[in-house]
């Protein structure tokens, strides 16, 4: 079943000048590897089609069941250069809870907000 990261991870960001931070921690050590698997940079960076125009950089912190996604190019310049405040750092974090996984059956039980499933 296909299903919004929301319900498998929750996200902190930070931006420093032109780059933004976010990190992706899994709500259950069973959805870690999924998540490995499937939320790669590129496919980070593809779902942020136009917004991020530089590199995407993943680290994997094996031992919170975490990711870290450093993306450059991503904020419009930076918060004094750009005037469009939906680009910072915890608008970026926010929109990639909306990221589809693809999650067995057996898992269902575990996955946060059920009831909006």
């Amino acid at each position: 079943m296909r299903i919004l990261l929301q319900h498998l991870a929750h996200t902190r960001s930070g931006d420093k000048g032109n780059t933004s931070n976010i990190s992706v921690f899994a709500y259950e050590p069973e959805f870690y590897d999924l998540l490995k698997t499937q939320l790669t940079a590129d496919r980070f960076k593809d779902f942020y089609r136009g917004v991020i125009k530089g590199q995407v950089l993943r680290y994997e912190v094996d031992n919170i069941h975490a990711m870290n996604f450093v993306a450059h190019g991503a904020l419009g310049g930076g918060v004094s250069r750009s005037l469009c405040l939906d680009n910072y750092g915890k608008a970026l974090s926010a929109a990639i809870l909306g990221f589809e996984i693809d999650v067995p059956e057996s898992l269902r039980d575990k996955l946060h907000g059920q009831h909006l499933l």
